[in-house]
């Protein structure tokens, strides 16, 4: 690791390779983190279940409103042989996702925690940072599967930052939404319920910076769609015609991806602007790339 690395235990991480012979303590004594900061220890999916894992993504993906019901019966139909539904109930459990609909106890979040009102109603988005969105998705790998997060802004579609985990703790969470205030203070910002957004460590950090935060439960779907968007445009132009072998690969094509979405992927809604365009010019902000990596600073604020 060179020295003055800025990379943060968060990304260090991503280097572990549980699949070689060398021991998880002299890795992270390599990457020069603490054995601490490795939080958990994933336990191991069996390749069935992984196969299944990525037929269900794809179909949520496909259709983001269907339950386990109908994706049960959806796979069914593609594989050619019952698949349980109480078995994808367990999976997409696992994966962290649920079909978009509104319906009663939503939320995955049975621990206490602070529920704030839905700001978003009748509300019409006209500017850059007037609403954030923050949302998790699955990814995909050779072997197993990571989560990632990603902070966009609604007006246009600027994917404000974003991290990967291999599990559903809040850190990469939060990781996000600092590396997102690190470039600019939004008005608003709008997450569900799950405990990776209501935790103490995340909720404070919005209220420090004044932002404004809209909860609603998970499954809205007219609040998930321009998440929802982004995440299949992310998996079918990117991660399905990928076969990521560590996360160190994934979170580096990932976020040559991103870059390719912020800055030269035309949006129809957008009248074919690069999210890029959109933001920058409503801001009047130019920014640049930190270092080599995927991480965006303000670099100069014209008046």
């Amino acid at each position: 690791m060179r020295e003055g690395s800025n990379l943060r235990p968060g990304d260090l991480k991503l280097h572990i390779d549980r699949s070689i012979d060398l021991p998880i303590t002299v890795q992270a004594e390599l990457l020069g983190i603490s054995r601490a900061s490795i939080y958990y220890q994933p336990k191991e999916v069996n390749q069935q279940d992984l196969d299944l894992m990525n037929k269900i993504d794809q179909v949520y993906t496909d259709y983001p409103f269907y339950g386990s019901r109908k994706i049960a019966k959806e796979l069914t139909r593609q594989l050619k042989f019952n698949v349980n539904r109480k078995r994808v109930q367990r999976l997409m459990r696992l994966m962290g996702i649920e079909a978009v609909y509104p319906k009663p106890n939503l939320s995955l979040n049975n621990t206490p925690h602070p529920i704030y009102p839905y700001l978003l109603k009748g509300l019409t988005i006209q500017r850059p940072n007037q609403v954030w969105g923050a949302d998790i998705t699955y990814i995909r790998m050779e072997k197993g599967f990571l989560y990632l997060v990603a902070v966009m802004d609604w007006f246009s579609r600027f994917v404000v930052a974003w991290a990967l985990s291999n599990t559903l703790e809040a850190e990469f969470c939060l990781e996000a939404a600092k590396n997102a205030l690190n470039l600019v203070t939004p008005e608003i910002v709008n997450f569900d319920q799950g405990v990776q957004f209501t935790s103490l460590d995340n909720i404070n950090l919005w209220e420090q910076r004044e932002v404004k935060i809209s909860m609603d439960s998970r499954g809205r779907a007219f609040d998930n769609i321009f998440t929802e968007r982004l995440w299949r445009s992310l998996k079918y132009e990117e991660v399905y015609l990928k076969s990521y072998s560590s996360g160190y690969e994934a979170k580096m094509s990932i976020g040559k991806y991103f870059d390719f979405y912020n800055f030269k992927r035309l949006h129809e809604s957008l009248g074919y602007l690069t999210p890029a365009e959109v933001y920058l010019k409503s801001n009047n902000l130019n920014l640049t790339k930190k270092g080599g990596e995927n991480v965006l600073e303000i670099v100069n604020l014209l008046s």
